[in-house]
């Protein structure tokens, strides 16, 4: 396929532009966008958002609102990066647009305090339970359903994404499954920023099983925000910032493989060696940190066996868009989840498009996020599983919320619980 007519230059840095022509605007990757499925719109179609970059670029379009609008409501799910032929690397595309139009465009006052919430709070665990104390006050007392139904809308809406605070941690094995020998393969868990405060379970199940497969879980000093949130937000200083700390922390550990229970920290990891490649005192151990990136079902298959009970229940999965659009990661989790005795799996439609969660989406495009919400919880609905697995608490978060929403019995399961809760005698 011929590749398109290149303008002579650009007269914006909004993005790397010799890479906007690595698009041929062939149009594979529209029934692969969440956004396009749900409007039908081009310009929310990863094609569109490409030549809206381009015109920004070259001086043809302003950044105004509308723009803007486009932009922003990308979930940077990268599921057009799997379908894409030409192999276009939209996610990067995406994050420097964002941060151009951080720099150089100011929205209006409710998307700006919405965001500015957002990134004070979430990057940071310690202020997010100091946000969250009182919540959990009220839910100890029994009144979080009262307070439920007189907030505002808005308010609401952000409450109903929030589990159960008294059950955090609840499902967590009691301890190791077995001891690691003190020459295995050292593993360390990035424990994540929201994971610590909202899902601490899935961070110790993880090690747990970890552990029960023969690894040496080994701790991380100094770890920060993985920097994703910030990346998807535009606010691109900051996840340098973020990256660095990290690379130093990771390096440190000297653990053999890393992984996180949040899929977006994993790929954010990942990707240190490119954020960080012109960077003269990270870039070489930034690559080393991100080679050592995978994920924990393939972690576990490659350990030692570990022994579940049989459970006799139906499952099925969704495909976190970073780790299966990010990362390639689809089978590892089956084939994990299909060597427990009892466990049938039953795949359902469009596993792999996004839920809406998307870091801090749900947050700021509330009503995207809830349309794909409900498509997700449809679909789910559709296989009568027993349990819905996934490797994100963002996506289990909005997930839960959804069927919640409509009643369904299915229960929502981060891998690591659903694993711990297999090998628990």
């Amino acid at each position: 396929m011929a590749q398109p007519e290149r303008a002579a230059t650009a007269v914006r840095d909004i993005v790397d532009y010799d890479r906007l022509f690595e698009c041929v605007h062939c149009g594979l990757c529209l029934e692969a966008c969440p956004t396009y499925i749900v409007t039908r719109a081009e310009m929310d179609s990863p094609r569109g958002r490409i030549y809206l970059m381009k015109a920004i670029a070259e001086g043809r379009l302003d950044l105004d609102a509308d723009a803007v609008r486009h932009l922003d409501l990308c979930l940077g799910c990268r599921g057009c990066e799997t379908a894409c032929p030409s192999g276009v690397h939209y996610g990067q595309l995406i994050e420097r647009a964002r941060a151009f139009v951080e720099a150089n465009h100011r929205r209006d006052a409710g998307a700006r305090i919405r965001r500015f919430i957002a990134g004070a709070i979430f990057p940071y665990p310690a202020r997010l339970r100091a946000v969250l104390a009182p919540l959990r006050l009220i839910e100890r007392a029994g009144f979080r359903p009262a307070l439920e139904r007189v907030v505002p809308g808005a308010m609401r809406e952000w409450l109903e994404l929030l589990p159960k605070l008294e059950n955090e941690g609840a499902r967590v094995a009691p301890q190791p499954l077995q001891e690691p020998s003190r020459d295995a393969p050292a593993a360390v868990v990035h424990r994540g920023c929201v994971a610590q405060a909202l899902a601490s379970g899935e961070n110790l199940n993880a090690e747990r099983m970890l552990s029960a497969a023969g690894y040496r879980v080994v701790g991380l000093a100094d770890a920060v925000c993985c920097g994703a949130l910030d990346l998807h937000s535009g606010r691109r200083p900051r996840a340098l910032g973020f990256a660095r700390a990290n690379v130093r922390a990771l390096k440190r550990s000297g653990a053999d493989a890393i992984v996180s229970a949040a899929s977006g920290c994993s790929l954010a990891i990942a990707e240190y060696a490119e954020l960080l490649k012109d960077d003269p005192e990270f870039a070489a151990d930034a690559r080393e940190v991100s080679a050592k990136v995978t994920d924990l079902a393939s972690l576990i298959l490659r350990g030692k066996p570990v022994a579940f009970r049989e459970l006799g229940c139906t499952v099925t999965c969704h495909d976190a868009c970073h780790f299966s659009h990010g990362l390639g990661v689809r089978e590892s989790p089956r084939k994990l989840l299909a060597s427990i005795p009892g466990v049938r799996l039953i795949e359902m439609a469009e596993s792999d498009v996004c839920c809406g969660s998307a870091g801090s989406y749900n947050l700021t495009e509330p009503v995207m996020a809830r349309e794909l919400a409900r498509r997700k919880a449809d679909n789910i609905a559709a296989t009568g599983a027993d349990y819905v697995v996934l490797a994100n608490p963002g996506c289990e978060f909005q997930i839960g919320a959804a069927l919640r929403r409509r009643g369904a019995a299915t229960r929502v399961m981060h891998l690591a619980d659903f694993l711990a809760m297999a090998a628990a005698r």
